[in-house]
């Protein structure tokens, strides 16, 4: 259940920006839209969902992550 709130805690983040995203370009601030996407607050919080689905899919235990138990 941890990664399900972590997941969407990143993805009410994202949310956010997007909503500040929208804002700047309505108002017609392109430049300042421009860098919120590559390298504002945007950015982070895309790379931050991103880390936390990468987490979840490598380093897995159990019987599907696991490929040689060996002797138990």
């Amino acid at each position: 259940m941890k990664y399900g709130k972590q997941a969407q805690t990143a993805l009410d983040r994202l949310d956010m920006s997007l909503g500040k995203l929208r804002t700047l370009v309505k108002n017609g601030k392109t430049a300042d839209a421009l860098y919120f996407m590559e390298k504002g607050d945007l950015k982070d919080k895309f790379e931050e969902l991103q880390n936390i689905i990468t987490i979840s899919q490598v380093g897995q235990l159990g019987a599907r992550g696991t490929k040689n138990t060996g002797t138990l």
